[in-house]
């Protein structure tokens, strides 16, 4: 990543609000193509505020922002999937279908974001699967992975479209330190490979292993900061 990457998050003095009351305020912010970014802070600062913003589920109505080239200022509610088609979004929680196999999860997703043709359906699923190793478990429904397989499935979805920014919203948080482990490497590759990922987090154990930039939601703020803070 250098400061000629392509920026693809950009706030200015943005206030973003949550059930009408401000949550971060003055916030101001640039990611670039490259870029591996944590978000942390306490329950309730922000972070998944923030995120939400960027991905449009809520509105952005004081100061300016821009996600992969989409204006947030003014975004219709009916416009808001033309910005999450160029996004990848990792939930802690899978949000997977679980009446369908992981093929037929990613299947879904393809036909609602407008790829016609069957052939190019099932040679994108192939790639996304071998991309996360899942490349032999397209064929079992998500009750029967384990929860490290689920959020690998939920990453392969989220690149199914070959997004340059993916959102995750404590991808880890649920999963055993050997599974979060792998999960982070995964996302780390993704970012080497050119793709920025902002990911929200509350285990300050991840950033010392694996640097980062690091964004803190605090009283009210955004602010970047150079080590993980020490937990009293």
């Amino acid at each position: 990543m250098t400061e000629t990457s392509p920026i693809l998050i950009a706030l200015a003095d943005a206030d973003l609000l949550h059930e009408e009351h401000i949550v971060l305020s003055g916030v101001n912010l640039e990611a670039r193509t490259g870029e591996f970014i944590y978000l942390i802070g306490r329950t309730g600062s922000g972070k998944s505020s923030l995120l939400k913003t960027l991905y449009g589920e809520l509105p952005l109505t004081t100061g300016t922002g821009t996600v992969c080239g989409v204006n947030l200022s003014g975004l219709k509610r009916n416009h808001v999937h033309l910005l999450r088609r160029k996004l990848g979004i990792v939930f802690q929680d899978f949000e997977l279908l679980t009446d369908r196999t992981a093929t037929e999860n990613l299947q879904f997703v393809l036909k609602v974001t407008d790829w016609k043709d069957a052939g190019d359906r099932e040679r994108r699923i192939k790639e996304v699967l071998e991309a996360v190793g899942l490349e032999n478990k397209g064929y079992k429904r998500p009750h029967e992975l384990s929860g490290g397989e689920r959020q690998r499935l939920a990453i392969a979805r989220a690149l199914l479209n070959s997004p340059k920014l993916i959102l995750a919203d404590e991808p880890t948080g649920n999963l055993d330190p050997q599974t979060a482990e792998g999960i982070l490497q995964l996302l780390h590759n993704l970012a080497a490979e050119g793709r920025c990922v902002l990911m929200a987090t509350h285990n300050h154990d991840i950033l010392r292993r694996r640097p980062g930039r690091i964004l803190q939601c605090d009283q009210g703020k955004l602010m970047e900061i150079d080590a993980p803070p020490i937990l009293a």
